[in-house]
């Protein structure tokens, strides 16, 4: 009986890890606990790893160098010029306005033309032949000179019958004036005619050859 009793008591509390010992005839027991239990309330230490420093890492960008071995230039700089801006725009510009003012200029001196090619407004010295004002054959007529399109004067005091351009450059202009005889009606001059060229020289106009005088009784003229 004494034999039995240990091992059903063990049964029915169920204490795990626990060993009964009973020496035969002796009423001594020893418990041996497999884990000491932890106290109530006890907290858990978590170790925890150390925040790590952060680390600034600076970005170097190599400068590139040309195959000449200078330093290439920053991205966005303009190494080409500007295009210039186009001379035909300029002078268009400076054309209508040059020849609008030549053409006042006439008119204020109680002339007129109906022919503007003549005038090139691209040279220094530019030209353009004038007929008076109320003429009704088309005779009396003046070349009008203007330099850059500033007005300079008239090849003559006293118009030709007619005048004409010949030829003309940046600095030179030459005209060529009918000759008449006495007698001769104006539509038909019998004298041939004068080439005159007139050159711009230190801002002055100067003719480099005679003027054919306005009348003669006894040689030829301008009318």
């Amino acid at each position: 009986m004494r034999r039995v009793l240990p091992a059903l008591i063990a049964a029915v509390v169920g204490v795990p890890g626990v060993a009964l010992l009973a020496g035969c005839g002796s009423n001594t027991k020893t418990v041996s606990a497999a884990e000491a239990p932890q106290p109530a309330g006890a907290e858990t230490t978590t170790a925890t790893k150390p925040a790590s420093t952060p680390t600034t890492t600076t970005a170097t960008t190599p400068v590139q160098t040309t195959t000449s071995g200078g330093a290439s230039a920053p991205a966005g700089t303009r190494t080409a010029p500007e295009p210039a801006f186009t001379e035909t725009s300029s002078s268009s510009a400076s054309s209508s306005e040059g020849l609008t003012a030549a053409l006042a200029t006439m008119r204020a001196q109680g002339y007129t033309t109906s022919n503007t090619s003549v005038y090139h407004p691209t040279q220094t010295l530019r030209v353009l032949i004038g007929t008076r004002s109320g003429s009704t054959d088309g005779y009396g007529q003046q070349a009008f000179f203007f330099v850059n399109g500033r007005y300079i004067g008239t090849d003559s005091k006293v118009p030709s019958a007619t005048v004409s351009v010949v030829s003309q450059g940046e600095t030179e202009v030459t005209l060529a004036y009918p000759l008449y005889r006495s007698g001769d009606p104006l539509g038909s001059p019998s004298g041939g005619q004068a080439k005159v060229t007139f050159q711009l020289n230190n801002g002055k106009l100067v003719p480099l050859g005679p003027i054919p005088p306005a009348s003669s009784s006894s040689g030829t003229s301008r009318q």
